[in-house]
């Protein structure tokens, strides 16, 4: 895991030279393929060096980290011809990758929190930097605050499983059992708000709406996947507490799943109903992961990964409108049809990857978490059917909403999509909806 960190640092220089944006692109696509083909054959924890390590939960998602990490420079273009602190938004993005990458590959779990936390720096600095309106500072205070707030008791945590367990390797807690309701929660709240739950989830829309293209992909596609990661890894200490109190975090998490998918409805601004409907979908993946069964963790992992570039694209389709009109406002974007026929089949094949259509990731996804929360209790079934068809509702009114329609009469110049952003939607919607057939790489058993 060290060779691969190395050609990150390594990396870093490349950032300060003249005309090297496409250059750091390119050589991220070459450290995908890279990381991919070397870490193909893994079933257990594999590639041991300096406390990092790879299983298939890190592999998947440090894939996504550095695929995201690539189309995030691929979709700010903006910035490069602008000429807007190109260097530093590189040397950025670099960052955060490393940040993430260490996150995932961490087998001890205070270099975990470390990194965990520290993934926040770079991504706060992106959304205060290269944010569009005033209250992007506001946005900030709010990301910063809710993660900070929960992170010190979960550092007092780790402090307390050391000093009684003396290990902080991940690999060994499952030697380890706690009985603790204090411990249980101080470890648990930084992952929830990190998802973000309902109740906890107000900074996630905010960010979203005030970050640039480039911040609310990594946010979408990665930031709230580091909560799912944390809560599969420290879930094996709390088997007992989860079984106790596991239906409380389920009811909240579908609950709230099914009153955000409603409040999508509301929105009018097209960032924010996406941001919405992601806080809708993790709350599926917290409550597969509190069930505690196969199906619940191999399916909370399936939707984190399609999540990911589902959300990911769509947040992309928002800005190629945004760049256009200068405006979000569902008001504004109608009958985008009319202007762009081809960008249309993208929105509607990332709305029905939105709504969990097969053959996409998050429909297997979807079903396996079904599955998992049906078998755990036939009562979730009226939450789980409400989720599901609300998901549909609100990706079919944001799409036909912005494609159909009497345009608006303000506008007074427009051009269609150009071949970096159908490459740049394409390289989303392929890995999304081709991993179907490949499947039996992702089963651990």
């Amino acid at each position: 895991m060290m060779k691969f960190l190395m050609y990150l640092c390594f990396m870093m220089p490349l950032c300060f030279l003249k005309n090297m944006f496409w250059m750091v692109h390119m050589m991220l696509f070459f450290f995908m393929f890279l990381f991919m083909i070397v870490n193909l054959n893994l079933m257990n924890f594999c590639n041991l060096s300096y406390m990092l390590g790879c299983d298939l939960i890190s592999f998947g998602l440090i894939l996504l980290s550095i695929w995201i990490c690539s189309l995030m420079i691929m979709a700010s273009e903006n910035l490069f011809k602008v000429g807007y602190y190109t260097n530093l938004f590189l040397m950025n993005i670099l960052f955060l990758l490393i940040m993430l990458y260490l996150t995932f590959s961490s087998m001890n779990i205070l270099m975990f929190y470390l990194f965990f936390e520290g993934s926040l720096i770079p991504t706060l600095i992106l959304i205060l930097g290269w944010g569009y309106q005033p209250e992007r500072i506001q946005a900030g205070l709010y990301l910063l605050f809710y993660t900070l707030f929960v992170s010190l008791p979960l550092l007092m945590g780790l402090f307390f499983i050391y000093n009684d367990f003396n290990s902080m390797m991940m690999y060994m807690y499952k030697f380890y059992e706690s009985n603790s309701l204090i411990l249980y929660l101080s470890m648990i709240m930084a992952f929830f708000v990190k998802m973000p739950m309902y109740f906890v989830h107000l900074w996630l829309p905010k960010a979203h709406v005030e970050a640039p293209i480039s911040g609310s992909m990594i946010l979408a596609g990665v930031m709230l996947k580091l909560g799912g990661y944390g809560l599969l890894r420290v879930m094996i200490i709390f088997q007992n507490l989860t079984m106790k109190f596991g239906s409380f975090w389920v009811v909240i998490s579908l609950l709230g799943g099914v009153y955000v998918s409603l409040k999508c409805f509301c929105q009018i601004d097209i960032k924010s109903l996406i941001a919405y409907s992601s806080v809708a979908h993790m709350g599926l993946v917290i409550g597969g992961i509190m069930t505690l069964n196969y199906w619940g963790i191999y399916g909370s992992y399936i939707l984190m990964i399609g999540h990911g570039l589902c959300s990911s694209g769509m947040f992309c389709l928002s800005n190629i409108n945004y760049e256009r009109l200068s405006t979000r406002s569902l008001f504004m974007n109608k009958g985008m049809m009319n202007f762009m026929p081809s960008m249309s089949l993208w929105w509607f094949l990332f709305m029905i990857g939105n709504m969990a259509a097969p053959p996409s990731m998050n429909f297997f996804g979807e079903v396996e978490l079904i599955n998992s929360l049906v078998s755990w209790s036939w009562l979730t079934m009226i939450m789980l059917m409400m989720i599901s068809f609300f998901s549909a509702g609100y990706s079919l009114y944001l799409f036909s909403y912005s494609q159909h329609g009497q345009y608006s009469m303000g506008l007074y110049s427009f051009y269609l999509g150009v071949s970096r952003e159908y490459l740049l939607l394409f390289l989303h919607w392929f890995p999304l909806n081709i991993f179907i057939l490949k499947f039996d790489y992702s089963m651990w058993i």
